[in-house]
């Protein structure tokens, strides 16, 4: 048998599940997990949720677990390197002979459910969840660490009750299928709250922690919070027990940063640490590790081993490529994911903060469902240059219509813009351009960054 042809043709055949959309709704992930036993029924999930750093809130989580000697499954979207980088066993990613095994069975269930009028045909998305959680089962993981795709209440993974419910933080994305203020985003978001399960959130603007506090209530959840100190705490500070019965609330606060990555120090629930580095930069990095950390130490609370050495050694060694990524230097290129208005301003902030260059050549890509107006606000002013290209995805914005917007709306001269289709041609273009102390930054969306890194990975390393 040709395994990489069979697998190429699994690939082809979930891929080809796009053209089915985002139908929000659990009745047909549901009907395949029944006909398949009920996987996710014999495992354990923390559920995570947010606008932006979920991801690395899960990855950071996963690795914590996995150095305290746990198997844990990560399932993630959107893949950077590869499809099978979405679910993964302490770090493994799926392999190819698994993935056609999986594809194999549940293509007919696909088939017979698209058929009942009561359903329509599953999405991409939920095929995927479906895999998934079917190969987490199998493999008697002992925790799952398991990210939204899109929103939460009727999100393909909500069909999972959780040991415990993460909501990273909101703002506004998706509109067009979330709703378009703050509050309605926070209440689909929310809707992974289950009862009587806790929940962390390091969400801190008011109209979102209402949502949620109230989603809480509702449901008995215990709430906790984590939140960032008033001032940088080191050394004999960290004696100070920080538990607050009436908010049970993690504080942390950031101590160095250095272009390997960044230093923190935590107060948590029932435990303190301090001199924690994460191998990652920009500051909201720190707010997704305390938040994994606060995760961890509710985990313990639930029965699991968390010792500090675990949490020093899964923080040291998570990898989590694609933010912020520092690929080479003389020029630097750097690579992010961010892929929405919020997203693109830490990013911004972030950039002379881990990084000292001359010019910024921005390479830039984003989805065509995505408020490009604003991304290109917050991005624009730093560059020296842009090359607008395209991820190879139906979904991708056409560069141009990215070209005409930083021209006509925002005042942008042309005689700095270049336009690529071939994102291969536009990363060339922007080294090509670039000095030895100039910065060369692919950004826009984790499709784009994708793309891109498979072509340096493969013509320039």
């Amino acid at each position: 048998m040709d395994h990489n042809k069979s697998y190429r043709e699994a690939l082809e055949w979930i891929h080809g599940l796009s053209r089915f959309g985002n139908k929000p709704g659990l009745e047909r992930v549901t009907a395949m997990l029944e006909e398949l036993g009920r996987p996710q029924d014999r495992l354990r999930f923390v559920h995570i949720a947010g606008t932006n750093g979920k991801g690395s809130t899960a990855a950071m989580l996963a690795s914590i677990m996995r150095a305290a000697g746990y198997r844990i499954g990560l399932y993630t979207s959107p893949y950077l390197l590869s499809f099978s980088n979405r679910m993964a066993i302490n770090g493994r990613d799926i392999g190819h002979e698994e993935l056609v095994g999986l594809v194999e069975e549940v293509r007919p269930l696909v088939e017979r459910i698209s058929t009942d009028s009561r359903y329509g045909h599953p999405t991409e998305f939920e095929v995927v969840t479906v895999l998934a959680l079917t190969y987490f089962a199998r493999e008697k993981v002992d925790l799952v660490v398991l990210e939204v795709g899109l929103g939460g209440r009727l999100d393909a993974t909500n069909v999972v009750t959780p040991l415990l419910s993460v909501i990273t933080n909101v703002s506004l994305e998706h509109t067009e299928v979330l709703g378009d203020t703050v509050a309605q985003v926070a209440r689909e978001k929310a809707g992974i709250i289950k009862e009587e399960v806790p929940v962390i959130t390091a969400a801190d603007d008011s109209e979102t922690l209402a949502v949620i506090e109230d989603r809480a209530a509702q449901l008995g959840s215990s709430l906790y919070y984590v939140k960032p100190l008033a001032e940088e705490v080191t050394g004999k500070d960290l004696s100070v027990p920080y538990l607050n019965p009436d908010t049970p609330s993690a504080g942390f606060s950031q101590v160095s940063v250095n272009e390997k990555g960044q230093e923190f120090s935590y107060l948590g629930f029932t435990k303190n640490f301090g001199g924690l580095f994460i191998p990652l930069r920009g500051s909201y990095q720190v707010t997704n590790a305390a938040t994994a950390l606060a995760a961890a130490e509710l985990l313990v609370k639930q029965g699991y081993r968390v010792e500090e050495e675990s949490v020093r050694r899964g923080f040291a060694t998570v990898e989590w490529p694609g933010r912020l990524e520092l690929l080479q230097t003389e020029p630097m290129l750097v690579m992010d994911g961010a892929h929405n208005p919020a997203a693109v301003t830490n990013l911004a902030g972030a950039l002379p903060e881990y990084f000292n260059y001359r010019r910024l050549i921005l390479v830039f890509g984003i989805m065509a469902d995505k408020d490009s107006r604003l991304m290109l606000e917050n991005i624009l002013p730093l560059a020296d240059k842009v090359i607008f290209t395209r991820a190879l995805i139906p979904r991708a914005e056409d560069p141009r219509a990215l070209a005409s917007e930083a021209v006509h709306q925002l005042g942008w001269d042309p005689r700095y813009i270049e336009v690529f289709d071939d994102i291969g041609m536009a990363l060339e273009k922007g080294l090509e351009l670039a000095g030895n102390r100039d910065m060369v930054l692919v950004s826009g969306s984790f499709y784009t960054v994708s793309d891109a890194r498979a072509y340096w990975e493969k013509n320039m390393r």
